[in-house]
């Protein structure tokens, strides 16, 4: 099953990683986004990463041009109609997937993967809304994309070994690393992380240790690079009560509560980094 032409949905910041990843690994990029300001921010933000690139003596003004130009724009689904692959990268919500996954398989090729970047939601569901459940797959890459090397692999339930091998093969030929996870809420990546994230909160309602603290004990105790409450703002506090959510409906345990603070912060709009203000200030 060969890949060369593939469709991003969603031109933002994941959506423009993908996009620039796919381009410099040589596949033709649709990046599509229902609004034409997000693609050119999208496209903005991958040409500085290329800029950035060449300065830095890592690819060529001449390669950066030639990924720029595999890169062509899209306001409209229908325009998924000779794409091998789609990486669906929009909002977290099951409504909106549901919605743009069963126009795909009416307007993708017979022979199209149809992928989805989620962080947290069943891919069974998610395949659930087309006629191809068997090549519907998760591609759940890390942020962000240009840099970060893992992507988890997720089967839904009736997903093939074809497409598996398919998508395997194109996440190593965008030198990244394939981990293989089955259809289980938070995958692997956010149940482990979220969980850590929730737990750091509970420490700093609990009054355990000031915010600068907590992080410098994840920092330099476990080597971590960024301290837990700093990465939860970088994510969106939003973002987190959101797969907390889910891990907690998904599996019914009370160790998956979301701490009160999230949401009071969440409720406050006090979402981390994109608003200015989360657990730390942002000017």
């Amino acid at each position: 099953m060969a890949i060369q032409n593939v469709m991003v949905i969603g031109a933002g910041q994941m959506g423009s990683g993908i996009a620039q990843v796919c381009a410099q690994a040589g596949f033709n990029v649709k990046l599509n986004d229902m609004k034409k300001e997000a693609y050119e921010r999208g496209i903005a933000g991958i040409t500085k990463n290329l800029s950035r690139n060449v300065e830095k003596g890592r690819m060529t003004e001449e390669e950066k041009t030639e990924a720029l130009n595999r890169i062509t724009s899209s306001l409209d689904l229908q325009d998924a109609h000779d794409v091998d692959l789609v990486i669906e990268a929009a909002v977290e919500n099951m409504e909106v997937k549901h919605s743009i996954f069963k126009t795909l398989d009416e307007v993708a090729p017979k022979h199209a993967i149809l992928a989805t970047n989620t962080s947290s939601l069943p891919i069974t569901e998610i395949a659930a809304a087309t006629n191809r459940p068997a090549q519907v797959i998760g591609m759940h890459f890390m942020n962000p994309v240009p840099v970060m090397k893992l992507v988890e692999i997720i089967r839904g339930l009736a997903t093939t070994d074809e497409v598996y091998k398919a998508v395997e093969d194109m996440t190593v030929k965008l030198s990244k690393t394939p981990v293989e996870v089955e259809d289980f809420p938070g995958f692997v990546a956010n149940r482990i992380l979220m969980p850590m994230i929730n737990e750091a909160i509970f420490t700093l309602q609990e009054g355990v240790a000031s915010k600068e603290d907590i992080d410098e004990v994840m920092k330099l105790g476990m080597n971590h690079p960024m301290g837990p409450l700093q990465l939860a703002d970088f994510i969106g506090l939003d973002t987190c009560l959101y797969i907390m959510e889910i891990l907690h409906d998904g599996f019914g345990d009370s160790k998956y509560r979301p701490s009160p603070l999230l949401r009071k912060y969440v409720k406050a709009g006090w979402l981390g980094k994109k608003t200015g203000r989360g657990f730390y200030e942002y000017s």
